[in-house]
């Protein structure tokens, strides 16, 4: 083995060579079983500001590169003990970030495609200019540099163009699932019901996926995140003037939905005017943009989702009655999560492999502890608050696998409770106001979480007036998230 400094420093860098790129990554490995091809090569690396080692068997080679801090190898294709492709393997196995550029005298086209296949940098001939080693060198090194940077940018690339995906496999999801494809190639409008959290805009988007519009926009707009004095322009559009801060003409989603599939979710916030406005578009197709008087066609494939229970509000006066019979064609029950207990280790893992892979983390799954405290616990956010769970985890943990200790502390104290011995059998300790106190929060959680934390609606959920409601939130510690 012969080692050779960086004896040219003083004389400057070649044209066409990067010093920057040089003085990060510099050692450069050379294997020939000719002592003048090595003399010479590293003469010419040397020169272009390279730290140069060289040796004449592989058994040299190999050692070298497990003492680390090689950046690239040259090697002969033919060499007295073995050949240069099984070193080639050999390093693209143990040491896939070093490039391997292989030398021969006895180039052939078909040696230098199967030396590319084997995982080659470049493939040269002898013999050999001084640029044209150099240049190899250099494109090696920037190509080191590059790389990692390229594969972390397709992690993250293909984790956030990673696709939603419906998971289930209990009898409830599977029929979900049934409705969805018995749906899917028709054009009748679809109602689905859930709480907050269980996935409505995904099956909203997977049966637009299975339609025959899934070339066409598929439209997503949530009413109740809109205000209601805004909410029929941004779905029909409107004209210029048509009220205070109108300065232009505007397309609304049912014209961006064109061809499509729009999806209209907490519909049940609807003002009864925009009602009336819905009721039209699903029975004629037709609608006029505020402010004007030409009426438009509209040929898209509505699907609505809710949260509430529609026929007790259509029973309060607050929702069209012939409305709810319209959008009623085809409905679909989403379950909570709480309902679909066998599906949450299926959940947790496709979250866990989405977040790893965006963060860059080695993860490779959940302790038996952590997933038994996200079996024993009651989501009242759902898939939602399991995914939010599972990315706090990834961020937070330093392990590759994620511990009961990763998980939020409301998951983690959901074992505790679970684990305590059943009310009346041997061993239990807590008097009836404690062993009360959890279920009934979860309740409340659970409620407030289905009604969009509006007190008003959870009080008339749970058949109590809003004062006692108050009282328990505070009782509980229950602050609505901002």
């Amino acid at each position: 083995m012969s080692r050779i400094g960086d004896a040219a420093a003083a004389a400057g860098d070649k044209p066409g060579t990067d010093s920057t790129t040089r003085r990060s990554v510099s050692r450069v490995l050379l294997l020939d079983d000719d002592q003048i091809v090595l003399d010479t090569l590293s003469r010419m690396l040397s020169i272009a500001g390279y730290e140069v080692l060289a040796t004449c068997s592989t058994a040299g080679a190999l050692r070298e590169l497990e003492r680390g801090g090689i950046h690239v190898l040259v090697a002969d294709l033919r060499l007295p003990h073995g050949d240069g492709l099984e070193v080639l393997r050999n390093v693209r196995e143990r040491w896939p970030d070093v490039p391997v550029i292989i030398i021969t005298g006895y180039g052939t086209i078909e040696s230098a495609v199967k030396a590319m296949k084997v995982g080659a940098f470049d493939f040269l001939p002898k013999p050999l200019r001084g640029d044209q080693i150099r240049q190899a060198v250099q494109r090696a090194l920037e190509q080191r540099v590059r790389e990692p940077l390229l594969r972390s940018a397709a992690r993250r690339q293909r984790a956030d163009d990673m696709p939603e995906q419906v998971i289930g496999e209990t009898y409830q999801m599977q029929r979900v699932f049934d409705l969805v494809e018995a749906v899917a190639d028709s054009t009748a409008t679809v109602l689905m019901r859930g709480e907050t959290g269980t996935g409505k805009s995904l099956i909203a988007r997977l049966i637009h996926r299975r339609s025959p519009r899934r070339d066409r926009p598929f439209v997503e707009i949530s009413c109740g995140a809109i205000p209601e004095t805004l909410l029929a322009s941004e779905l029909f559009g409107h004209t210029r003037g048509a009220f205070t801060g109108a300065v232009s003409d505007k397309d609304g989603k049912f014209r961006a939905a064109e061809g499509g599939t729009i999806f209209l979710d907490e519909i049940s916030c609807a003002s009864p005017m925009l009602q009336m406005k819905l009721l039209r578009v699903l029975q004629e197709r037709q609608f006029e943009p505020l402010g004007s008087n030409r009426t438009l066609t509209a040929d898209v494939r509505v699907i609505l989702a809710t949260n509430l229970d529609l026929p007790a509000e259509v029973k309060a006066g607050r929702f069209r009655e012939d409305l709810y019979y319209r959008i009623n064609v085809v409905s679909i029950d989403l379950p909570p999560l709480r309902e679909r207990l066998s599906d949450i280790p299926l959940l947790a893992d496709y979250f866990l492999r989405r977040y790893a892979s965006r963060s860059s983390k080695r993860i490779v799954g959940f302790s038996p502890e952590a997933l038994e405290c996200m079996q024993r616990y009651p989501w009242p956010g759902n898939v939602r608050e399991l995914a939010n769970c599972i990315e706090r985890a990834v961020v937070l943990t330093r392990q590759e696998v994620i511990g009961k200790e990763d998980l939020s502390p409301q998951v983690a104290q959901a074992a505790e409770y679970a684990a305590r011995p059943p009310a009346g059998a041997p061993g239990w300790r807590a008097p009836l106001k404690e062993a009360l106190a959890e279920p009934e929060r979860r309740i409340l959680l659970a409620t407030l979480e289905a009604n969009n934390w509006s007190r008003t609606r959870t009080a008339q959920a749970l058949n109590i007036d809003r004062t006692t409601l108050y009282k328990k939130m505070k009782r509980y510690n229950i602050t609505a998230p901002r």
